[in-house]
């Protein structure tokens, strides 16, 4: 059965960005490092080649990311990487979670789903995907999710520095605990994977 995951790079200190996030510098300062597991050797921006290299563990685990069968994310996370050319990855479905109509760049992309509901667009990945998992990506859509009961899964990346400061993923959840269940831990080059499923 498939399930909806949350996939995301976050410092030991919480942060997914660094601080002064923005147009133009959406991982805000020094952001670029939650990802250098993921894209080695790309500081010249060839991102391609840098996945291409990539081995054991971290392999793995993009592998595993590349594999799924469509993506929920919030505006915040798809306009500041370009949309990521309309096609995140093997022509996987996007929904895009946005009280707004896509910017006229996206629009007439056929993967690129522009949607104000967050249950529409989590059913409708669901379906795209099939029997393939869906997944999900923001700190905003994590929260959401989490909040709703409508994330299975998180499969952190958690990388060894600390930001002090910056967009944090687990905030604006609410009062009450949430139960999560250990599936797996990772150790890759220069991060750990750490994977669980919310218990409901």
């Amino acid at each position: 059965m498939s399930a909806t995951v949350l996939y995301m790079s976050m410092t030991l200190d919480g942060f997914i960005a660094g601080p002064n996030e923005g147009p133009g510098n959406g991982l805000g300062d020094g952001g670029g490092r939650l990802h250098e597991w993921v894209f080695p050797g790309a500081e010249g921006g060839d991102f391609e080649a840098a996945t291409a290299r990539l081995t054991g563990v971290n392999r793995q685990i993009y592998d595993e990311m590349v594999a799924t069968g469509a993506i929920v994310a919030g505006r915040g996370t798809f306009e500041p990487a370009g949309g990521w050319n309309g096609d995140h990855h093997g022509g996987a479905a996007i929904y895009i979670l946005s009280r707004h109509p896509a910017p006229a760049w996206a629009a007439d992309w056929p993967l690129v789903h522009y949607v104000d509901d967050l249950a529409f667009a989590m059913r409708e990945a669901r379906h795209a995907a099939g029997d393939r998992n869906v997944l999900v990506h923001g700190a905003g859509i994590a929260q959401r999710a989490l909040r709703e009961g409508l994330l299975d899964e998180l499969e952190i990346h958690l990388i060894p520095v600390l930001f002090g400061d910056g967009r944090r993923l687990f905030e604006h959840l609410g009062v009450g605990q949430r139960e999560l269940e250990p599936i797996r831990v990772l150790a890759g080059e220069g991060v750990t994977h750490l994977r669980y499923r919310v218990l409901r």
